[in-house]
């Protein structure tokens, strides 16, 4: 960032790694740099990665954490079609338990039709026994995150 702010300016020969020697030179604090993501590899038999082929393929679910002005929390729970990006549904409550995430899940597929897949992490609210029975009841297939909170969504 800062060797981009300096190429702006005029310093043709500011690159990432002269910026960093320069900081370490004169006993600044150098950020760590960020490391790659590692590929998830098709032939180690652990897992596949599940890609959205078309609309209603896959839906995504995840809750959005902001603070209100009085330093209380809300959660939002957002949807979204994978393939498309479409925003399916937001909804926000200070508590949001399985029953409603339900609700809001089958308000979505009668305003949106049925998914082929259900794409969430391990939260209390997503892999409650109630969210499970009735997807299966629906004959949804649900994806459910491994461990790692910004990782690759695995089946």
């Amino acid at each position: 960032m800062i060797a981009g702010l300096m190429r702006n300016r005029g310093w043709q020969l500011a690159t990432p790694d002269r910026v960093r020697r320069i900081w370490r030179e004169e006993g600044l604090k150098v950020p760590d740099q960020q490391k790659p993501r590692c590929r998830l590899w098709l032939n180690d038999g652990s897992c596949l990665r599940l890609w959205p082929e078309h609309g209603n393929h896959i839906w995504s679910y995840n809750f959005v954490l902001i603070g209100d002005g009085y330093g209380r929390k809300i959660r939002m729970l957002t949807m979204i079609d994978e393939f498309s990006r479409t925003c399916l549904g937001i909804y926000c409550a200070r508590h949001i338990g399985a029953d409603e995430v339900i609700a809001q899940l089958a308000n979505a597929m009668i305003a949106h039709g049925i998914p082929e897949y259900i794409r969430s992490d391990n939260g209390p609210e997503f892999v409650a026994s109630r969210l499970r029975a009735w997807l299966a009841d629906r004959r949804q297939d649900d994806l459910y995150h491994t461990w790692q909170p910004m990782g690759e969504w695995l089946l």
